[in-house]
């Protein structure tokens, strides 16, 4: 006998994936800025004159970068408890996140700072702007406008990485799918929806960033 789809519980189930949805949305939302400003620091202090600055940044980066995300989340979920350090599932889950898309953003930032002329720093120092002045007006608006297609993409992958925190009880998107599919029995039509909702929220993801990424950073470079 052959398999017969059945959509017909997806009326019932549309305010959990909707809530799920939203979870994962608002994840990757404080997620990005968190990250993003992370990355920031961590790409000035890793081309700052303090050696040991470098030094524990660039370990930083090297540690996040060739572990696992699941090790990561398990290891602030799981392990920090033995420490005395409990966090809730979705503080654990921000943080592992965060952690994890500000080390690669780094290295995305890091490449933008590189890219700006030496000579508009020079300048913008001879006329009197403090260092500090000179990067965040000068250089960061330059570096951001250079490495924004690969930080939109980071951002995206980020989002979709998001569905591993649902192995800590988190309740996004995937948490709610897996729940929907053990008590529906339609793993099929369960997990082929949640590919189209996660499919459009990169869609909607990516446009959004592209749409105010060209307003700010045209307006903000001249």
């Amino acid at each position: 006998m052959g398999y017969s789809l059945d959509f017909g519980w997806l009326y019932e189930a549309s305010g959990a994936i909707a809530r799920g949805a939203a979870v994962t949305v608002m994840l990757i939302v404080v997620t990005t800025l968190a990250g993003t400003f992370i990355s920031v620091l961590a790409a000035a202090g890793r081309r700052s004159g303090y050696r040991w600055l470098r030094l524990a940044i660039t370990a930083y980066v090297e540690v996040v970068r060739n572990t696992p995300f699941l090790v990561q989340l398990f290891f602030i979920f799981f392990g920090l408890p033995s420490l005395g350090i409990r966090l809730d599932p979705i503080l654990a889950a921000i943080l592992a996140m965060t952690l994890n898309m500000a080390a690669y953003t780094t290295e995305i930032v890091g490449a933008g700072l590189d890219a700006v002329p030496a000579g508009q720093k020079e300048a913008a120092l001879s006329l009197g702007l403090r260092p500090r002045q000179v990067f965040v007006k000068i250089v960061l608006p330059q570096a951001l406008k250079v490495i924004f297609p690969a930080l939109t993409s980071q951002i995206v992958i980020m989002m979709l990485e998001s569905a591993v925190v649902s192995q800590i009880a988190v309740r996004e998107l995937t948490y709610e799918a897996d729940m929907l599919q053990a008590r529906t029995f339609r793993a099929f039509e369960t997990y082929f929806v949640v590919t189209m909702v996660y499919l459009g929220l990169s869609i909607a993801l990516r446009r959004m960033l592209v749409s105010v990424g060209r307003r700010t950073l045209s307006a903000g470079v001249t």
